[in-house]
């Protein structure tokens, strides 16, 4: 084999080596539970808690936006930004709610990541727990619903949040169910309950 040959063999060696599929490795010690999505592994790093506008376009308000702003996660080992777009419960809500308290803080967290170009996921994160670094209590990431229901109690009752949520309410009584408007919605629940 001449020596072109042994440079062309290291390039294609080290091109698949960059591949997804050799990508770092963050499952050594996560506890997180599947939730059996496709391309999901388990997850468990150091990052930092990052105002993702502030981020990526330098518009930083104090408190990282003091909750109205979406936060991410600036993964400590290789500098990647990860996107939190769930926390530990069922409805896809974000988990903005629970990093909020950390923002600016170093923390870790244990979820599953979902990262594949195929589906067109990059470093999709679906928190599980938080702890700030250093501390050794972990933090259940449930909070959402709790938030919920502090900041809504007029909408106390039976039955999952978005039944009692004023916003939905208000916006199916005037758009309906379908979000197709009222008559269409009263032509579509005729047809489906007669």
């Amino acid at each position: 084999m001449t020596m072109g040959n042994h440079m062309k063999t290291a390039a294609v060696l080290l091109t698949v080596l960059a591949t997804p599929s050799f990508a770092q490795d963050f499952s050594a010690g996560s506890e997180a539970k599947s939730w059996n999505l496709y391309s999901e592994v388990p997850a468990r790093f150091d990052a930092t808690v990052v105002d993702l506008m502030c981020n990526m376009t330098g518009d930083c308000p104090a408190d990282c936006g003091g909750g109205t702003r979406q936060l991410a996660l600036l993964r400590s080992a290789d500098n990647v930004l990860v996107f939190p777009m769930k926390n530990n419960q069922p409805a896809f809500t974000g988990a903005a709610n629970e990093l909020q308290p950390f923002c600016g803080k170093a923390v870790e967290v244990d979820g599953l990541l979902l990262d594949d170009p195929e589906i067109g996921a990059q470093n999709m994160y679906l928190l599980q727990r938080i702890r700030e670094v250093g501390t050794e209590e972990w933090i259940k990431a449930n909070r959402w619903t709790k938030d919920w229901e502090a900041a809504h109690p007029e909408a106390a009752g039976d039955g999952p949040w978005f039944n009692r949520d004023p916003r939905v309410q208000a916006e199916i009584a005037t758009n309906g169910y379908f979000g197709l408007g009222l008559e269409q919605d009263a032509v579509i629940l005729k047809e489906l309950f007669p």
